[in-house]
């Protein structure tokens, strides 16, 4: 398994599309081997993820990173594990023993937008990410809820399904928007919340919009408009995408979230803290 770890001065650098350098690792049976510090050569958030996939890494440990990035990421085939700081090589250390808990996209900017504000959304200064407060974090909750886009279009109720929704508050199970809503209010309470896609799916990230011939894709000459179906990368591994459009000779697939770039609308009531 290869490692990879946005590396400055011996330590997990925080923001990884600012990253400069990659330090590698090598781990089998349990044991990791350090290898080569290797320069980025400028590259930004975009192009990170192909870069990573070039040198066949398996897992990224890193700081802060944003939707966008994971999403690139994810549709590489590469395991990320965010939220690290200290020393890379306790952070390598740490993974490897089950110690490291991922945090998840939590940074939620471009780069032009932290230089002004010092900060984003989410994370403090790119690093570990704010975690979700108030009186209900940490407890199992069952919600009934309504969500709507900013159009008035329903695209998801419990109240359809005829069954609440259970989940333990603030523990990265749900959208962090939803999440935090929820941590606020009392048994009973409903409450009506506006999520821009940085609390909810995050930006669409265009690099995770792929094209290929059919011809070099076996078993995409069945597949219609709107099909979801598991594409497997080089190495094996598995992960989502949509046919969003095709041709008799070509076909793209997106593995963003259907949900990613839009503002969400839910209606959320509180049925029961158990």
């Amino acid at each position: 398994m290869k490692i990879a770890v946005p590396y400055e001065n011996g330590e997990v650098f925080q923001h990884f599309g600012r990253t400069e350098a990659f330090k590698y690792y090598e781990a089998e049976d349990g044991k990791v081997t350090p290898g080569d510090v290797i320069s980025t050569n400028g590259v930004g958030h975009e192009d990170l993820a192909q870069l990573l996939g070039s040198q066949n890494v398996d897992v990224l440990i890193c700081g802060g990173l944003g939707e966008g990035a994971k999403a690139a990421l994810d549709a590489a085939g590469i395991q990320v594990v965010s939220g690290a700081a200290g020393s890379a090589d306790d952070a390598v250390a740490a993974y490897l023993a089950g110690e490291l808990t991922d945090a998840g996209a939590n940074c939620d900017h471009h780069e032009e937008e932290q230089q002004a504000s010092g900060g984003c959304a989410g994370c403090t200064g790119c690093g570990q990410r704010i975690p979700i407060t108030g009186r209900n974090v940490g407890k199992t909750v069952r919600v009934h809820y309504e969500g709507t886009l900013d159009d008035g279009s329903k695209f998801d109720s419990s109240y359809d399904r005829g069954e609440p929704l259970e989940f333990i508050c603030g523990a990265g199970q749900m959208i962090r928007g939803f999440d935090q809503a929820v941590a606020e209010m009392e048994q009973g309470e409903t409450v009506n919340v506006h999520l821009e896609p940085s609390e909810a799916y995050g930006e669409r990230n265009p690099n995770a919009v792929m094209t290929f011939a059919i011809s070099d894709l076996p078993g995409s000459e069945s597949l219609k408009v709107g099909q979801r179906i598991g594409l497997q990368n080089d190495r094996g591994q598995v992960f989502p995408v949509r046919v969003i459009s095709r041709t008799d000779d070509m076909i793209m697939l997106d593995a963003n979230h259907e949900m990613a770039g839009k503002a969400l609308n839910f209606k959320i009531e509180l049925v029961e803290i158990l």
